[in-house]
């Protein structure tokens, strides 16, 4: 997965970001231990203080956990990890409904063209 970084928001939110989905979606794998800091912010052409935030922030979700002297590792705890997906996916779907809605759909109409392209795409 890329890093796609751009100007419009902070850029260790963005960083964070990143990271939350590779761990809810099983790039990095509950009890995995995570590249360094040094490392990720060379792949993703950051300032190590920067990704070093992010993690601060992953940290405080409990998503990773620091073990002393050995890095970091995502957590094990495959609930929280689910949890975190969900409120990931309801933030995309409001967000999503939002900006429909901006553009003067009504929710059945949303609902309606949601339906319609699944149907579409799963022929």
């Amino acid at each position: 997965m890329a890093w796609e970084l751009n100007s419009d928001r902070p850029i260790y939110a963005q960083i964070l970001e990143t990271l939350q989905v590779r761990i809810v979606c099983g790039i990095y794998k509950p009890g995995e231990w995570l590249p360094s800091v040094r490392d990720l912010a060379a792949e993703a052409s950051v300032n190590p203080n920067t990704m070093q935030r992010a993690f601060v922030e992953l940290e405080r979700s409990g998503l990773v956990m620091t073990q002393r002297n050995m890095g970091r590792v995502v957590t094990q705890d495959t609930q929280m990890i689910e949890t975190a997906k969900h409120k990931m996916a309801v933030t995309q779907m409001n967000s999503f409904f939002a900006n429909m809605r901006q553009l003067g759909y009504s929710d059945n109409e949303i609902t309606s063209l949601v339906n319609n392209h699944t149907n579409n795409t799963n022929v």
